[in-house]
């Protein structure tokens, strides 16, 4: 059994570590509501922009020869070098929230081992590191602040390599905030684009009375409008993912500081019942000697 010295020694440590992971808690819980803040005034915005594209393009799909659309059937499927941008965070102790994106990038490399990676923050970086992965691009910004500045550069440097034929699809891997008690790691391709991605519902969306009029052609409109599709989408991607982090570690500090609490508990009681059996051991050693120097005394009177 402990002694009272390494079990206070032991209860003084978990007190200091339940002081840090409360102040991670707040201070998670704090950006939390400003990511979430960015996140629905981002969100919106780029869901009607990619609502537009599909709603611009739906009656034109079928008839664009493009290198941002999958080959038509029958003609040679899609084969080369992929291009994987993973969005992870700088550090750890967020559960299992850069675990679940690296097994899905881990995933995409066991199916398509000639992939290139593109990471944005530390912890990926360190990861891919470690297991003697190579890295094409690693961007050495922080990922706790997401810009759409940031975003252009990486979309930008995506689709220069796609435009030039180095890769051949393009995947974002992130988190995805589904709600505020659940998320995903999700891994989703951005180009090219299968035509069935312009067929959609035409109920839910705003009805096309005139034909659009495509200058100088359908292609070239397409060509100028994907950068700024696969920026937003990044942009979107990046906060979505920081929103998602906060989140996790927001949890996670909150369970620790409930085990810590918890741990002090059963600490505290283990001290009483060791305190108390010292504290009769002692009572038990004083009656003892007492008892024995009144049959001391008897004997010798």
């Amino acid at each position: 059994m402990s002694s009272l010295k390494e079990i206070k020694t032991h209860m003084e440590s978990v007190r200091e570590t339940r002081k840090i992971t409360n102040a991670m808690y707040l201070i998670a819980s704090t950006k939390l509501q400003k990511a979430r803040s960015e996140l629905d005034h981002t969100r919106p915005y780029f869901e009607s922009m990619q609502a537009e594209i599909k709603r611009i393009f739906r009656s034109a799909a079928e008839g664009v020869d493009s290198r941002y659309f999958y080959p038509e059937e029958g003609q040679q499927a899609v084969t080369g070098t992929y291009g994987c941008l993973v969005i992870t965070a700088d550090k750890g102790l967020a559960g299992a929230y850069n675990q679940n994106v690296l097994r899905e990038a881990q995933h995409l490399l066991d199916q398509h081992p000639d992939t290139k990676l593109f990471v944005v923050g530390e912890y990926g970086r360190h990861y891919f590191a470690q297991r003697r992965i190579p890295i094409e691009r690693s961007f050495l910004y922080t990922a706790q602040n997401p810009t759409m500045a940031r975003a252009r550069e990486i979309g930008s440097l995506l689709l220069d390599g796609y435009d030039r034929g180095e890769l051949k699809k393009i995947f974002v891997i992130y988190t995805d905030m589904e709600s505020a008690l659940s998320s995903q790691a999700r891994s989703t391709r951005l180009l090219p684009f299968h035509r069935s991605y312009f067929a959609g519902s035409e109920k839910t969306e705003k009805a096309v009375r005139e034909p659009f009029t495509f200058s100088p052609s359908v292609a070239k409109v397409l060509e100028a409008v994907v950068p700024s599709y696969m920026s937003g989408y990044i942009y979107s991607a990046l906060v979505d993912s920081f929103c998602c982090e906060q989140n996790a570690r927001m949890t996670a500090m909150d369970a620790a500081t409930k085990n810590a609490e918890k741990l002090l508990g059963e600490l505290s009681l283990q001290y009483d019942r060791v305190r108390q059996a010292a504290i009769t051991q002692e009572i038990t050693e004083i009656s003892a000697g007492a008892k024995a120097q009144r049959l001391k005394h008897r004997k010798e009177a």
